[in-house]
Parts: structure tokens; sequence; C-alpha cells
């Protein structure tokens, strides 16, 4: 089992930074593949990003290449998610999750494990 708890958002103003925390608690961590996802009001919730248990392969959707990056540190049993240039579209609830094996890495089925949303709301 791997539980999951992420921190970090809040308001900006668009072009602004924020960096995004999932803590995971749990034995397995360290060999669970970890992303972010986001949902919107009123739309499907989202692919963001995908980092490898060993942090050695990751992937990111179109909408947000070269604004987020994505980390992980084993050491501490965290993922992080760095968003810069952060737009009004960028608004939602951000979530972690997690699982040991995917064949769709964007395809929130594939993840067992759910943090609770951390809100990200960018401003005009």
């Amino acid at each position: 089992q791997v539980q999951l708890s992420e921190s970090g958002g809040g308001t900006v103003q668009v072009g602004g930074s924020l960096r995004l925390s999932c803590a995971a608690s749990g034995r397995t961590f360290s060999v669970h593949d970890t992303a972010w996802f986001r949902q919107a009001p009123g739309k499907e919730r989202e692919f963001v990003a995908v980092i490898s248990w060993s942090g050695d392969n990751i992937f990111y959707s179109d909408s947000i290449k070269g604004r987020f990056t994505i980390s992980r540190d084993n050491g501490k049993s965290a993922v992080y998610l760095q968003m810069n240039t952060l737009k009004p579209e960028d608004t939602a609830l951000y979530y972690c999750a997690a699982t040991d094996h995917y064949s769709q890495r964007s395809q929130a089925y594939e993840y067992p494990y759910w943090g609770q949303g951390t809100q990200v709301t960018v401003s005009s």
C-alpha cells in the first residue's frame, strides 16, 4: 500500500511559479512510478507528467512541456512538480498518483494510489 499527500498549491498570478510536493508513505513507494494529474471544474482528469521509480524515465503532456518539471527523491519518499510560467488554463486541482506498473501512462485508471489533491489557481 502507498499513501500519498499533496501540498504546495495556492493562488499565483499569470507567469508565476509554484512547486507542488507529493509525500508518500509505504515501504514500496521507491519502486512505484508516480504521476501528476489535474482536474479543472467541469473537465475530465488530465495527465500532466510521470516519473519512473528510478527517475530515469520522464514523460510530459504537450500542454505543459517546457514549463513544468517533475522530479523525485526516494530518500525522502517525495515527488515534486515545479511549475513555471503559469497560465490561467493551469488552474485545477492537482493530484499525485502512483502505480507499480502501467501500459498507458496517461490513463488515470492505471494508477491505484491517489492523494487528495492540492488546488492551484492562476489569476490574470
